[in-house]
Parts: C-alpha cells; sequence; structure tokens
C-alpha cells in the first residue's frame, strides 16, 4: 500500500462519527449560549471596570486638586518650609502624598516614596508644569497618582487606592461567572427543549414509516398549519396513499389470478387422475409424458394455494384457530405427514414436555415448507432437532425447530433476502434440485410473525456444509395441572 494511501485510511478512521440531528440542534444552540454569555460577561465587565476606574480617576484628581491647592496656599504664606503643608494634610488624613519643594522631596510613607514615582509623570509634572495622572502599582497595589504644578512655587503628588475598585471589580467577576455558568445552563435546557421540538415531526413520520412497513397501510401522518413541516406532511401521505393503492392493486391481482387458475387447474387434476388410471394402457413415452405433467400439476397446485395465502395476508383475512400443543408430538405428527415422512428428529428430554400455543395447520405448514425447501435445496438426508433455549435451571419461556440439510448453505448476506416473497436468493442455482416459485419461506416468515415467532438461517453447528433453518416459538413447560 502506498504512503498516501495508508495516510487517507488514517484519517479517514480517525474521523468522528456524525452527529445526529437533534445532537446538532443542542450543541448548536449550546455554543451559542456560550459565545453569548462570554460576550455579555467580557462586555459587562469591561463597562463595569471603565466606568469604576473613571469615576476613581475622577475623584482622585478633584481630591488631589483640593489638597494641593491647599498646600500651595501654605507654602506662599511660609516659603522658608514644607512643614506647615505637611501638617495641615496630615491634620486631614491624607498620608499618601509627596511635595517637592525647593528641590527637596518631603512627606510621604513607605512605599510612596519619590523612588517609586515614574520617571515620565514627573518630567511632566515638575519639568514641564503639565498636571498629569497615571495609574501605578505600587508593592501589588494600584494607584491613581495625581500630580499638580506651580512654578516658583512647587510640585504636589498624592496617591488614591483603587483597592475597593479591585474589590468591586473581583467581586463582578465572580457574580459574571455564575451569571454565564446559569445562562449557559438555560441555554442548553432551550437546547434540550428545541431539539425535541424540531425532531419531533421527523420522530412522528418515522414511526409512521414504520407502521406502514409493518403492514398498516392506512397510517398518515395528521395535517398541520406549518408551512415548513406542511410540505413533509402531505408528500408523506401522498407517498402512503401511492403505496396503499399499489399494494391493494397488487394483492387484488393475486388474489384474481389464484382464484381464476383454480378452475382450469381443477379440470387438469381430474384429467391426469383419469389418464393415471389408464395408465397401464398408455405406451412407454406417453407414462413418461405424463409423469411429467403429474409432477408440473402438483408443482402448480402448490404454487396457486401459495398465492391464495399470501393474498389473504394481505388482505388481513388470516384467523388463526390457536391451541395448546405438544410441540415434539406436533412436530412428529407434522412430519408424518409431510413429503418426508421417515425424517430423522431429534428431540431433547426438556424439549418432550415443551407446550407452545398455535394454529396447528398453520404450524404444520411451516414444518412443511421447511421440510420440502431442505428436501429441495438442502441436498442428501435432511433432519430436524427440537431443543429449549433456555438452561435447564431457569423456566422455559422458548423452544427451537431446527431443520438441518446438508447442501451448501446460504450465504450472510442472502440469509434475509430468501424469506422475502419470490426470491431464492443467488444460492438457490447452485443446489441440487428443482427451483420453487420463492413463495413457501416467505409464507413460513408470515406465519411466524404471527404466531410472535421467528425465523432464521445460519451455518450448522457441527462444522459441516448446510444450512440449519431456525424456528422459535414461544412455550411454556408442561405441568401436572396440564
Amino acid at each position: 500500500m502506498s504512503e498516501g494511501g495508508w495516510f487517507r485510511r488514517l484519517l479517514h478512521r480517525s474521523r468522528p462519527a456524525a452527529l445526529g440531528l437533534r445532537r446538532r440542534i443542542l450543541l448548536t444552540i449550546t455554543l451559542g449560549a456560550i459565545a453569548l454569555s462570554i460576550f455579555l460577561a467580557v462586555t459587562t465587565y469591561g463597562l463595569t471596570q471603565n466606568n469604576l476606574v473613571r469615576q476613581a480617576e475622577d475623584a482622585a484628581v478633584a481630591t488631589s486638586l483640593r489638597n494641593a491647592q491647599g498646600v500651595f496656599r501654605d507654602l506662599r504664606s511660609n516659603p522658608s518650609t514644607a512643614q506647615p503643608a505637611e501638617e495641615s494634610l496630615t491634620n486631614i488624613g491624607v498620608t499618601r502624598y509627596l511635595i517637592r519643594y525647593q528641590g527637596q522631596w518631603s512627606g510621604g510613607v513607605t512605599p510612596y516614596v519619590d523612588a517609586n514615582l515614574p520617571k515620565e509623570i514627573v518630567d511632566r509634572v515638575v519639568e514641564r508644569g503639565i498636571p498629569s495622572r497615571q495609574i501605578v502599582d505600587i508593592n501589588g497595589e494600584l494607584n491613581v497618582l495625581v500630580g499638580w504644578d506651580v512654578p516658583d512655587v512647587g510640585s504636589y503628588f498624592q496617591f488614591s487606592s483603587l483597592e475597593e475598585q479591585e474589590s468591586t471589580l473581583d467581586s463582578v467577576r465572580i457574580a459574571l461567572f455564575f451569571a454565564s455558568l446559569i445562562s449557559t445552563g438555560l441555554g442548553v435546557l432551550l437546547g434540550i427543549f428545541s431539539a425535541r421540538r424540531a425532531v419531533r415531526p421527523l420522530s412522528t413520520a418515522a414511526q409512521a414509516a414504520s407502521a406502514i412497513a409493518g403492514g398498516r397501510l392506512d397510517t398518515r401522518l395528521e395535517s398541520t398549519q406549518d408551512p415548513d413541516l406542511g410540505v413533509l406532511t402531505d408528500s408523506f401521505n401522498d407517498m402512503a396513499e401511492a403505496l396503499q393503492l399499489r399494494v391493494e392493486r397488487d394483492a387484488r391481482f393475486a388474489s384474481d389470478v389464484s382464484h381464476e387458475l383454480r378452475s382450469p387447474l381443477m379440470t387438469l387434476s381430474a384429467s391426469v387422475e383419469v389418464m393415471e388410471a389408464r395408465r397401464d394402457d398408455l405406451p412407454e413415452r406417453a407414462q413418461s409424458a405424463l409423469d411429467l405433467l403429474s409432477s408440473d400439476v402438483l408443482r402448480f397446485q402448490g404454487l396457486v394455494e401459495d398465492l391464495l395465502e399470501i393474498s389473504r395476508f394481505d388482505a388481513g383475512a388470516i384467523r388463526l384457530h390457536m391451541e395448546e400443543l405438544l410441540a415434539a408430538e406436533f412436530v412428529r405428527q407434522a412430519v408424518a405427514v409431510s413429503s418426508a415422512p421417515k425424517l430423522r428428529l431429534e428431540v431433547s428430554e426438556r424439549s418432550e414436555m415443551a407446550l407452545i400455543r398455535g394454529d396447528k395447520r398453520r404450524l404444520a405448514r411451516v414444518v412443511a415448507n421447511l421440510i420440502d425447501n431442505a428436501l429441495a435445496y438442502g441436498g442428501g438426508e435432511p433432519h430436524i432437532v427440537i431443543s429449549v433455549v433456555e438452561p435447564d435451571d431457569e423456566p422455559m419461556a422458548h423452544i427451537t425447530i431446527a431443520v438441518i440439510d446438508d447442501g451448501a448453505g446460504v450465504p450472510v448476506e442472502e440469509r434475509d433476502l430468501i424469506f422475502e416473497r419470490f426470491a431464492r436468493g443467488g444460492g438457490a442455482g447452485r443446489r441440487t434440485g428443482s427451483e420453487g416459485a420463492g413463495l413457501g419461506l416467505s409464507l413460513v416468515d408470515e406465519h411466524l410473525k404471527m404466531h410472535g415467532g421467528r425465523v432464521w438461517v445460519e451455518d450448522r453447528l457441527d462444522g459441516k456444509s448446510g444450512a440449519r433453518f431456525v424456528i422459535e416459538l414461544m412455550a411454556s413447560e408442561l405441568t401436572d395441572d396440564d
């Protein structure tokens, strides 16, 4: 394999599985809720931060200006020293300040000293006489630093802490975080609700389609005023209507054909019986032709009966006459009247006590059809195995009747196909015997579904070549009260 082909296969395997419609809707709304929550949180936090900082700066400028005016007034009245100005600031509770007077720095407490003043703000205020403000970090605490200068008098700097604003912003961050979580949770709930609402019409359509596939051809979707869903509803109902008409027409055709064929078939059968009565008077070639004719008439009779049975299924005219049957004894009787009355049976000890409930005639037809199928396609002499599904220490609930042949088996891809109408599977031509019309196994499947059972085909359990057709029916164990 080329390097490019290996890489493409690896990329294909690593590709995540496609998400369903409901999950895509939920994921879209959830991501939208998360994005909206983050956007609102960031925007709200930014606006709150700007407002708080601006208000703090405005308050710091106003306070420092008022204090600076007092300082400059004291310096003018007592130009010999800055001591009176410092005392005035201390009396009003101002501690975070610096005064530059006559080239000397005074005032301030550690760490609010001249060494921690940014050089650029000192240059603007002291050297150029431009009032300035700046947010500075002093030992991990943010402060608004405001500087004022009066030529020929001095410069004044004041620090105003932003600790209160930082505390407020911390509370805002926590509140926005939980608000975002709540908003995202509500978004997820909204997504779940919206996804269910959006997918509900599709689920209803899927259930209706499943009902139609199960034979309820009169199933329709309820009309809706929604213009978008109305198109889907009308199209689905039109399709179901067309399908129902088509199936009913085909069913009537099969029923009419099978009924019409019965009369000439009865005539043919009667004629064959007359000729069989005078068989000894016929030449050898005529006897061979009579054998062929008799065989084809019998096959034709079976085909017509199968068509009639199929038409009854389609018309819903099948009525089961249920009764309790001993499974093993019933199978023995069904085999005795089949085309292979001496077929070998293997019955487990527990199966002898198994009771099933069903229509005796139709279940006998099921067994007969499987025997005929094994004789026609299986090769050799088939045999039947009857066993209970559950272990001996558990209550009996199901019993299996397996018809096992010695043929080529059934390919895995054809094991569902052969139970459809008029389907024999691609392997039919490779088996021995003549080919049927493809209705026998379909009737087996239909009858068992009406009895709450099922049928499938698998390989032989002993590893030999051949097929194993298995019937599973609900069963109970015979008790002394029974």
